[in-house]
């Protein structure tokens, strides 16, 4: 058995102002990366905030990224705003239709992706616990509803107000969701492993990407 890749919990808050789940009208207003070592948010200018975040992950040693429902909006949203500043990430997104999706795409995109960021893996933790846990319990498969369902203390906000959260309260509902992601899958892992996806690294500008990811 191969050595345990790092898992680094990933989130996104976008600005609801504009409902903040159209990557076209809304922008990211803070990125939050946690490891069982450091929690960490960038924020500010947006451009400057997804070159920041991009930096980091560059840097980071080879592992897994883990997200909630990141397959089919944290990773495509940040390749469109990427995009629309012409940001170069080391993100790869493809496109995946046998990917099953229960609400509508994110607007411009086809579906749901299999992904890869600079040398890191990617697993969606929600489709991983809808995979059995939902089906199983029939429990709804939010990140809140399965972290209380584990024992564990989501923070919780009005998810319809992000844009009036303070600088603090929104870093601290950023990394609480980006922790939960990853603990949630440290918590099944080798079944998580199963469900990683491994892409070829791929470095290119933004709008290159993005053109990828809807292929």
């Amino acid at each position: 058995m191969g050595k345990r890749p790092p898992v680094y919990g990933l989130d996104i808050e976008t600005d609801t102002t504009v409902e903040g789940l159209d990557p076209g009208r809304s922008r990211v207003l803070a990125v939050a990366l946690s490891h069982d070592g450091f929690d960490e948010v960038f924020d500010g200018f947006e451009p400057d905030l997804l070159a920041a975040l991009d930096a980091r992950l560059a840097e980071l040693g080879p592992g897994v990224l883990a997200t909630w429902n990141g397959a089919a909006f944290d990773l495509p949203f940040l390749a469109d705003r990427a995009g629309r500043w012409r940001v170069p990430l080391g993100l790869t997104l493809r496109h995946d239709p046998t990917i099953a999706m229960r609400h509508a795409p994110l607007p411009g995109h086809p579906g749901a992706y299999r992904a890869g960021w600079h040398d890191h893996g990617h697993v969606d933790a929600y489709r991983l616990y809808r995979a059995d846990v939902g089906r199983t319990l029939r429990v709804s498969c939010s990140l809140k509803s399965i972290a209380r369902l584990v024992g564990l203390a989501p923070v919780e906000v009005d998810r319809a107000r992000i844009h009036d959260l303070e600088r603090e309260a929104l870093h601290a509902y950023a990394t609480s969701d980006a922790h939960l992601a990853r603990v949630l899958t440290d918590r099944r892992w080798p079944t998580a492993a199963r469900f990683v996806d491994q892409l070829e690294r791929v470095l290119a500008p933004a709008p290159a990407v993005v053109r990828a990811s809807v292929a």
